[in-house]
């Protein structure tokens, strides 16, 4: 398994977590019965959920089961529970004989019942990897299955946090805290159709006099917004035959040489081809001579193209090596590199690319190559058009994004959901994915906005919009970067992207006002 420049290997990074995650449960699993009675009303609310929809007598599996006493509830006639957590599979044992307890993990579920109903009930928080455990689920679910989520409404992290610092809440770490377009986004990625929605309790502790009042307000009034409890109930639709499109992966670099062997060892073999085309800009530090090294040591086995963004370096071409015609860049004077930018990069790197799908993945791989494969399947089995990165569901790792750069990217992501009339939760991750076909279309009609986007995330979400492409949020693991330095200057750069964002707001929204205005 290869590092990234001394980093942790991204599946031991994963086990890493899931340990933490299991460690976590192990230390209050003791004291769970403790922590429970003191939530109650909560855990009371989410057995009445699950009982509406869940007939005694049936075959019930649940995917973080923990101490057994929601399985239990159930009165399943075959009722089995799965966890990571030992010491609460121990309890749940001694306290239910009559069902079957597990250790294991949910994102890998070993069991192939026709079930009745699979139950998920505070457990997407603690999962590694949320769209593979949904994968998970859809692959052990017949079309008669019911499959049940409840979840904590986003809105109440502060609140829970300050509960768990004061000691009226169990204290489990860092949580995925995944808001209802979250959930719905993977579940449309995982093919599940939602059969129902709703939501409960506008309070964690049962008030004497109020409690009736507050449980009609959260399921019928504005105020089911503020609710604790999110659930869902999912029948899950056939899976489709992924189409067998072939890959070009664009890698736009500057002074990335610590990390291009792990790029080049780590993307992943994707669809019927997988082709890895890096556009290096001017580099100082060696990563054009890098990158001809991996194209001789890999060749016959990867197809690696190198572009030079500024000049077309083939003084000493290697044999075999692919050879790029020449383009208008390289007449370019190497001092306009930082005005031409990473959008500069993309665009030159798809215009060279041969294969169906064109992804964009940052060379500093604090998106880890070994995602991709989720973009692509969104695209191959055809859930969207257009596959955008988010950074912002997952905890990050320390020093993987600034505060401010946090702040700007949630800021421009609702200026953006408004702009386009779809929701995007992370603008700037670098990793964009979308059919070729697509891309010529929206390349044919870039002069609506004009040349101005120096990133190019922009230049593709304006224009996936202006053709009503549909798009959808895949979120991924951002770690820091291991080598070189951030291209990002915030103030400078915000700037650019406030301008950016106004282009868009005439182009987008003002003109179609005016369009109905002269309708009318």
């Amino acid at each position: 398994m290869v590092t990234d420049a001394g980093a942790a290997p991204y599946w031991a990074d994963a086990q890493r977590r899931r340990r933490a995650v299991a460690a976590a449960f192990d230390r209050h699993a003791g004291q769970r019965a403790t922590w429970k009675r003191r939530a109650a009303h909560y855990h009371a609310t989410l057995s009445e959920i699950c009982r509406r929809y869940v007939p005694p007598q049936s075959r019930v599996l649940e995917l973080g089961c923990n101490t057994g006493d929601l399985l239990a509830s159930l009165e399943p006639t075959l009722g089995v529970g799965l966890d990571i957590s030992r010491h609460s599979l121990a309890a749940a044992r001694s306290r239910y004989p009559q069902l079957h307890f597990v250790e294991g993990d949910a994102q890998a579920v070993p069991f192939d019942a026709p079930w009745d109903a699979i139950i998920l009930a505070d457990t997407l928080g603690y999962v590694d990897d949320v769209w593979q455990t949904l994968r998970s689920v859809h692959a052990v679910a017949t079309p008669d299955t019911r499959v049940i989520i409840v979840s904590h409404n986003f809105v109440w992290r502060p609140a829970l946090a300050l509960a768990e610092n004061i000691g009226l809440k169990m204290p489990v770490g860092l949580e995925n805290w995944l808001g209802t377009p979250d959930i719905e986004n993977l579940l449309r990625l995982t093919h599940f159709d939602v059969v129902e929605r709703g939501q409960a309790l506008l309070s964690p502790v049962k008030l004497p006099h109020a409690g009736s009042w507050l449980e009609k307000a959260a399921d019928q009034s504005l105020l089911r917004h503020l609710a604790l409890v999110l659930y869902w109930v999912l029948q899950p639709r056939p899976r489709p035959q992924p189409k067998p499109l072939s890959c070009s992966v664009i890698v736009p670099c500057r002074n990335e040489a610590g990390n291009i062997q792990a790029c080049v060892e780590r993307v992943p073999a994707m669809g019927t081809h997988t082709e890895l085309v890096f556009v290096d800009g001017a580099s100082t530090d060696g990563t054009p001579e890098l990158i001809r090294e991996q194209m001789a040591r890999h060749r016959g086995r990867k197809d690696i193209v190198l572009i030079d963004q500024i000049t077309r370096n083939d003084t000493a071409p290697l044999k075999d090596a692919p050879v790029l015609p020449p383009s208008a860049a390289e007449q370019t004077p190497p001092d306009l590199m930082l005005s031409l930018g990473k959008g500069d990069a993309v665009r030159k790197g798809f215009a060279a690319a041969k294969g169906d799908v064109l992804m964009i993945l940052d060379a500093d791989l604090t998106v880890p190559p070994e995602e991709l494969p989720k973009f692509y399947l969104g695209v191959a089995e055809g859930v969207a058009e257009f596959i955008n990165g988010s950074r912002l569901v997952y905890p990050l790792e320390d020093e993987a994004m600034r505060f401010a750069n946090l702040v700007g990217n949630k800021a421009f992501s609702l200026i953006f959901t408004w702009l386009l009339d779809q929701r995007i939760k992370d603008t700037l991750c670098g990793t964009k994915v979308l059919p070729k076909e697509a891309y010529d279309r929206l390349a044919a009609g870039r002069a609506y906005f004009g040349d101005f986007d120096p990133f190019g995330d922009f230049d593709l979400l304006f224009g996936a919009a202006r053709l009503g492409l549909s798009l959808i949020d895949v979120p991924i693991r951002y770690r820091r970067r291991s080598y070189g330095a951030s291209k990002v200057r915030v103030l400078s750069h915000g700037v650019l992207l406030a301008r950016m964002s106004l282009i868009g707001f005439r182009r987008l929204k003002l003109a179609r006002w005016i369009e109905r205005l002269r309708e009318v």
